[in-house]
Parts: C-alpha cells; sequence; structure tokens
C-alpha cells in the first residue's frame, strides 16, 4: 500500500456500556477488545485519588465508594446543573464521559499497537443541539479529532446493511439501550441509507427497568423485616441493589426466576425474583415504546412511508424476553435481533471508513480535474468522466478492492430530531415559537424566512433560538427551550414590520448556524453557531483539556 487511507475509528459511547470498531483490511467492522479482553467496557468512573478507574473495576467499587463513582452520566450530557465534586474539584458529564472514550481509545491503541487521532462517536437519534454538542465535546476534551457525531440507529442500520446489502427494504431500527430509546425508520437501498424519521426518549432504557426491581426489592425487604426503613438512603446499600438488579435482570433473560439477597443493618432477606413479577412491574415501560413507536409511524405517515418490511432490535436491553414478545404481538411480525452490543460501534467504524475512503477518493479528483477539494461535487460530469479511474487508484493506494470503494460512496440521509425556531408574535401579539426547520426534516438544511421588527426605530431585534418536540410550525413558547440567543443591531429610523431574513442552516449531524439580514440598504447582519449555554464553555473546556492530560486513566 502506498498511501493507507486514515483509520477513523467508530465509538458507541452507550449510558452502561461503550465500545470502539475499526473496518479491518478486508473491508469488515470488528469491535477491538479491552484490556479484559472484552468488547464492551462499563461506562462506569471511579476516581482513585489522583487517578480515574474506567469501566469493570469502577462498576465493582461502586460497592465500597459509591460518592466516588459516576454512572449512567450519558444522561447528563447538555444538563447544565449537572456537577460531580471530587477532592475538592468539579467534574462536568462531558469530563466525566471524556474519561470513558479515553479508556476504550488507550485499549484500542495497546490492541493495535498504533496510535488513535480520529474518531466518530455515536449519540441516540433523540439528543438535542445540547447533547450532542456535549458528546462532541467529550470527545474533544479526551483529545481526539471528532470528525462527526451519528444517531446510534444509523449507525444500527449501516452495519446492518453491510451484511444484507442485497436487498432494498424499509425496516424499523428499535434501539433500547441500557439509559435511551430510539425508534427510527430507515429506507436502505443499493446506493443510499436514509433515515425517514425518528422519535424516542433518551430518558427511557434498561437503567429504567434496574430500577424497578430495586424498588421491589426494597418493598419485599420492608415486608420482611416489618419495617418502613428506606434502605435506599443508604448509598452503600443502594449500589449493591443496583448491581444486584442489573445481574437479576441478565439471569431472567435466560431463567424464569432467580435469587437475590439484600443484606442491610445486619438483616439479610432473601427474595425469589420471578420472571412473570418481573415483567408485570415493567409492563408500562415496554408499553411506552410501544406508544413512541406509534407515533413515530403517524410521522412516517407524513412523508409517504406506510409500511415497512422488518423490525431489527438492537442495544443490550432488547434480550429481555419480553422486548421481542410485545413488539411481535403489537405489530404482528417477528423482530429480529442484530448484533445487540456490537451494532452501533461497527456501523459508526463502517461510515468512519467510508468518510476516510470518500476523502481520499475527493484528492484524486482535485488531482485529475485541477479542482479544490472542497469544491469537489461527485454529480459534475467532469467527475464522471475520472469516477472509474479514481476507484481503481484509491483501491491501489489503500490495499482495499474497487468494489470496497464503490461501497464506500453509499449515501447516508439522515433527519432532525428536535425542531428549530424562534421566538415570534402571533396576530394577537401573544409570543410563540415560529419553527423554521421541523424535526425529521432531512439535513443538512437551509431555510429562510422574512419576519418583521416590532415597532418603529427599533434599535436592535433579539433572537431566542428555541428548540423542541412539536410538528407544527408554530407550537406554545413553554414547550420549548432556548438554545441560543443572537442580537443584530439595526439603523435608526426604521418603521415597524422592516423585513428581517433569518436563515437556519443545519449540517449533517444536526449542529445549528442562523442568519439574521436586515435587507434595507445597510443591510446589517449577524450570524450565529449555536453555542449553548449548557455546554461546557471555552475557559472550562481548555481548563478540562488540560486536567485531561495531567490525569491517568486505566
Amino acid at each position: 500500500m502506498k498511501d493507507p487511507a486514515k483509520k477513523i475509528f467508530g465509538i458507541d459511547l452507550g449510558t452502561t456500556y461503550s465500545s470502539i470498531a475499526v473496518v479491518d483490511e478486508y473491508g469488515k467492522p470488528v469491535v477491538l477488545p479491552n484490556s479484559d479482553n472484552q468488547h464492551i467496557t462499563p461506562s462506569v468512573v471511579f476516581f482513585d485519588g489522583e487517578n480515574v478507574v474506567v469501566g469493570e473495576v469502577a462498576k465493582e467499587s461502586s460497592k465500597i465508594y459509591p460518592n466516588d463513582v459516576v454512572s449512567f452520566v450519558k444522561r447528563a450530557m447538555g444538563e447544565p446543573d449537572f456537577l460531580f465534586e471530587h477532592n475538592g474539584k468539579t467534574f462536568r458529564a462531558e469530563e466525566i464521559s471524556s474519561f470513558v472514550i479515553r479508556k476504550v481509545v488507550q485499549d484500542a491503541e495497546v490492541h493495535l499497537h498504533e496510535k488513535l487521532t480520529d474518531v466518530v462517536i455515536t449519540c441516540p437519534a433523540y439528543f438535542g443541539i445540547n447533547e450532542r454538542e456535549a458528546t462532541r465535546k467529550a470527545g474533544e476534551i479526551a483529545g481526539y479529532n471528532v470528525r462527526q457525531i451519528i444517531n446510534e440507529p444509523t449507525a444500527a442500520a449501516i452495519a446492518y446493511g453491510s451484511i444484507d446489502a442485497g436487498q432494498e427494504k424499509v425496516v424499523l431500527v428499535y434501539d433500547l439501550g441500557g439509559g435511551t430509546f430510539d425508534i427510527t425508520m430507515i429506507d436502505i437501498q443499493h446506493s443510499a441509507i436514509e433515515v425517514i424519521c425518528t422519535g424516542g426518549d433518551h430518558n427511557l432504557g434498561g437503567k429504567d427497568w434496574d430500577d424497578r426491581i430495586v424498588a421491589y426489592l426494597l418493598q419485599e425487604f420492608q415486608n420482611a423485616t416489618k419495617t418502613d426503613e428506606d434502605i435506599l438512603e443508604d448509598p452503600d446499600t443502594c449500589q449493591d441493589l443496583l448491581l444486584s438488579a442489573e445481574k437479576a435482570k441478565k439471569v431472567l433473560t435466560h431463567r424464569d426466576k432467580t435469587p437475590v439477597l439484600i443484606t442491610h443493618g445486619g438483616e439479610r432477606v432473601k427474595v425469589m425474583l420471578e420472571r412473570r413479577k418481573f415483567e408485570e412491574i415493567t409492563q408500562d415501560l415496554i408499553e411506552r415504546t410501544v406508544a413512541l413507536t406509534y407515533e413515530m409511524l403517524e410521522e412516517a405517515k407524513k412523508k409517504g412511508y406506510w409500511n415497512y418490511d422488518e423490525i431489527i432490535l438492537v442495544g443490550g436491553a432488547t434480550r429481555m424476553p419480553q422486548v421481542s414478545a410485545r413488539v411481535k404481538r403489537e405489530f404482528s411480525t417477528t423482530p429480529r435481533v442484530f448484533d445487540p452490543d456490537e451494532a452501533v460501534a461497527k456501523g459508526a467504524a463502517i461510515y468512519g471508513w467510508r468518510l476516510a475512503l470518500n476523502e481520499g477518493m475527493k484528492k484524486q479528483v482535485a488531482a485529475k480535474t485541477g479542482k479544490e477539494v472542497k469544491n469537489i461535487d461527485e454529480s459534475d460530469a467532469d467527475i464522471e468522466d475520472v469516477l472509474e479511474e479514481v476507484e481503481q487508484l484509491v483501491a491501489e493506494d489503500t490495499g482495499y478492492s474497487v468494489e470496497d470503494v464503490r461501497k464506500s460512496k453509499v449515501k447516508i440521509q439522515n433527519v432532525t430530531s428536535k425542531s428549530f425556531g424562534i421566538i415570534a408574535h402571533d396576530s394577537k401579539d401573544e409570543e410563540v415559537v415560529f419553527n423554521l426547520i421541523l424535526k425529521n426534516t432531512n439535513v443538512p438544511n437551509v431555510i429562510t424566512k422574512t419576519f418583521g421588527t416590532a415597532i418603529d426605530d427599533q434599535e436592535a431585534v433579539s433572537i431566542k433560538i428555541m428548540e423542541n418536540n412539536s410538528s407544527e410550525t408554530i407550537a406554545p413558547p413553554e414547550q420549548a427551550i432556548v438554545i441560543g440567543t443572537a442580537i443584530l443591531n439595526l439603523p435608526p429610523g426604521l418603521e415597524a414590520d422592516t423585513p428581517i431574513d433569518i436563515t437556519f442552516k443545519i449540517n449533517e449531524e444536526g449542529r445549528l448556524e442562523i442568519t439574521a439580514i436586515e435587507p434595507t440598504e445597510s443591510r446589517r447582519t449577524v450570524k450565529a453557531a449555536v453555542k449553548t449555554r449548557s455546554v461546557i464553555q471555552e475557559d472550562e473546556f481548555q481548563e478540562a483539556r488540560k486536567r485531561s492530560e495531567a490525569i491517568a486513566v486505566s
């Protein structure tokens, strides 16, 4: 190989477990083992003095040092009020997640005997701007070049499409992970993978099933000991029950019942947990996923998709027998369990691999046509003339087959999971959210709308950028959150209703930029990339990067 393609690794940054994958020299995605020779690493961080421990040891340490261990931090991504304190220092969710990323990357480097620099990181499809930006920051704090943030169901569909490439079909990706649930309709074609629409809840996942077991165990302990003491107020007992609950859930995947021992305050109570009881106390959780699936299907109908061919289950929590049984009963089709733990990481790796090969092709096209790489558009007629030759050159340079190089050109079409708009006034002069970009709109996308100034001689326009879950153009402000603000200063003497053109531009991974122009003679303009206040800010970000370099992660 003259010039091997730059490797871009795929990271599944999960709520309960994380993993990393890469496409090998044969064009196949492989999940790389960690230092324990396991393909998944618990997303658990243990602050051990000045050092940080991630993974199985950290998870086990939670029994003894519950106040020094952080679990399920993914659920706090983009949350402004989340702070973890240790030894007089505070850590944001982004920084704690960066330790998980460092761990899986470091273990991959040891396994491969090479340095990793570039990554694609996955996130739930239902993440908004805040959470996506926080995920990117986590990778950057860890010291890596984050090439893109992609949706977990999209990644799973990419992996699924790579092994089942012979057929074109519409699939529902039912993704129930440790902390999040996504339901996504995806149209898999020979030359494209198109996301039709997505829905879900990033606070619904396997952990909620664990919590129901814990609540049941608490009740059983109180019944057996004739006490109303809330033993969950004891951090040691609470952590022990959480670990026992997760183990019991896994056992009930294969068995009808399992014993759980509860020890607290000198009392020992043995509870026999039956699968029937487990499914009874979690029934409303599975029903929530069904309801969200129907909501998404209604959205799909608006885009002309009334049917689907297959349902695939991904995410570790889909191993619970009640999931397959409930989906089969409700939708009259037998779902296919597809690589629950590894599909997302593999799909992210394939996406990164395609990204690297496409960059190689653009460089070769640029050399052949004299165009700049940034101006290369595969639909140009002159590029078609050199495409076959370029594919052969890239194959020779990278060692991949020409067929693999052609596969890398499969187009990935994604959609927004939220709606984005601004605060405006309706005909009754009441505040409303006017959505410029509606959820499940194809990305990238650019939309411009014209608004008017409120009064004569208005000095400035304050543009509040809103994120919400509404599918309507007009939405109530109380159902939206402010994710950014831009100020457009105006020249003196403008009349009320002077037009202001506002443009929303959203890219492939859901990052938003806005432009506002006052289109009179002055043409005053304000541009802003939405940098949410709830995501780690620049000074704190630089401090976290510096601190990360000084902290050993094991």
